[in-house]
């Protein structure tokens, strides 16, 4: 290296902080960009790793610091600043002894930025002065970093505001603090499962910052926005709040979970073929006959009744599920068979009972939600020739004559009753009554009369067309 340029090195790293080598360069942040865009279309941590090329811990700790959410530092670059790819065409044309103003009119940048790349980014770590785009893209991102400052850790006010109204303590209308339950020691994880939570004002996040502005209106030092304090939960290194306090929110999450993952997240038996996007367009519009919505009413004990409701006449049917023998007599087990009457193997025999009574025209399809009590759909669809299709989660709109007749049903099955002591006859009778009630949206007609209509349709014979 020529001592001019060895001078120059040494000034620019002069005014640079020192760097500790870690060993190895992390990916890149191109690696890291193509990582959170998997993560956002609903992957998981490990599928999203080994999709762009790194091990499944780095993939977990990349998610786990991240707080669920993608880094703000990992925003798609403007073109400012040279990318992986350019560092990659510099070391490659550096390689081929080509000179730096060859290398700009190449990939297009200004000589200048070129030589800086040169002098600045280059590994020296063998004495000498060579660029490789691995090292020089690490180099860049360290040099890249602006450590800020959380808000909540510069005003002690602004945190202790945040955090009482987060996890402050219940009292009585006379100022009395009610201690509540005793909940079990937070791990890290998400809220306990079937146990008792702490008890705290668990005012959301965005409740509080937009009551700073009501309660400090000439204030300003007194601002801060919801995702701020969001970041201060969740992402590791913010140190702010403390992480357990995660337990306050209303979800209890450890960790943020991306939108798309929470609404494709299906059980075992819901495959890609029989997601809702996949039922005939004629089950939309309810032209057409013979396609079903399905869902569980559920009462204490573990009893339930099913619940079958036709898409055009509104027509309803009830299966009963009666439970099983060895109900209270025998232990529980756990991963055992379910006595409670709407375990799969009790459902599928019940739905099928129900539905062939129908005429083969009249059992098209059959959109239920994701229980599980429904895992051996297959198996159902061979018996009743109607293809099973399941809404997605958390979306019961995509069901609503179903769900609208649950609550007209819950006239007559009350939640916190018994549902199990109603025979099949029952069952019957009140399904007569439903079906013989009129509806505004079938022009006052009544279910029992719109689906004698549709029988009397399909029985008349087709007429024969000439050629």
């Amino acid at each position: 290296m020529p001592e001019s340029a060895r001078r120059q090195w040494r000034a620019d790293r002069a005014l640079r902080p020192p760097m500790r080598s870690p060993g190895r360069p992390e990916p890149s942040r191109v690696v890291q960009r193509q990582f959170w865009r998997l993560i956002v279309t609903g992957a998981t941590s490990a599928e999203a790793a080994l999709s762009v090329g790194v091990s499944v811990p780095v993939g977990t700790r990349w998610f786990r610091h991240a707080g669920g959410m993608p880094p703000i530092s990992l925003a798609e670059p403007t073109g400012r600043y040279l990318s992986f790819e350019e560092r990659e065409e510099i070391a490659i044309q550096r390689a081929q002894d080509m000179g730096v103003r060859e290398i700009a009119r190449a990939i297009e940048r200004d000589p200048g930025t070129v030589s800086r790349e040169l002098r600045r980014n280059a590994a020296t770590r063998s004495g000498k002065q060579e660029y490789r785009a691995g090292v020089a893209q690490w180099k860049a991102q360290q040099a890249a970093k602006r450590p800020k400052t959380a808000k909540l850790v510069q005003n002690p006010k602004l945190r202790e505001y945040v955090q009482d109204r987060l996890a402050g303590n219940v009292r009585r209308p006379d100022g009395t603090i009610v201690a509540g339950p005793t909940p079990p020691a937070w791990k890290g994880l998400n809220k306990p499962h079937r146990a008792d939570r702490r008890w705290s004002l668990a005012w959301s996040p965005e409740q509080i910052a937009q009551r700073l502005k009501i309660n400090f209106p000439d204030d300003e030092s007194m601002r801060i926005s919801h995702e701020a304090i969001y970041q201060s939960l969740f992402i590791q290194g913010r140190g702010a709040l403390r992480r357990e306090l995660v337990a306050c929110l209303r979800t209890g999450r450890a960790l943020r979970q991306p939108r798309a993952r929470s609404q494709n997240k299906p059980g075992g038996h819901v495959t890609a073929d029989v997601v809702l996007s996949q039922r005939p367009a004629e089950a939309d519009d309810r032209a057409v006959p013979g396609h079903w919505e399905g869902d569980l009413i559920i009462g204490t004990g573990r009893s339930a009744i099913g619940t079958l409701v036709e898409r055009s006449s509104r027509s309803t049917l009830l299966v009963h599920l009666p439970r099983m023998e060895g109900w209270s007599e025998k232990p529980h087990v756990k991963n055992g068979p379910s006595l409670g009457g709407y375990g799969a193997i009790a459902m599928n025999a019940a739905l099928t009972s129900s539905m062939t009574t129908l005429p083969e025209q009249l059992r098209k399809t059959l959109t239920w939600d994701r229980g599980k009590e429904l895992s051996g759909h297959a198996l159902f669809t061979v018996e009743t020739g109607t293809k099973v299709f399941f809404a997605d989660p958390h979306s019961p709109w995509q069901r609503s004559t179903n769900e609208n007749t649950n609550g007209l049903l819950r006239q007559y099955f009350p939640k916190g009753t018994d549902l199990s002591r109603w025979s099949a006859e029952d069952l019957e009778a009140i399904a007569h009554t439903l079906n013989n009630r009129p509806r505004k949206i079938l022009g006052w007609k009544t279910p029992a009369e719109v689906l004698e209509e549709q029988l009397r349709s399909l029985q008349q014979p087709g007429v024969a067309s000439t050629g």
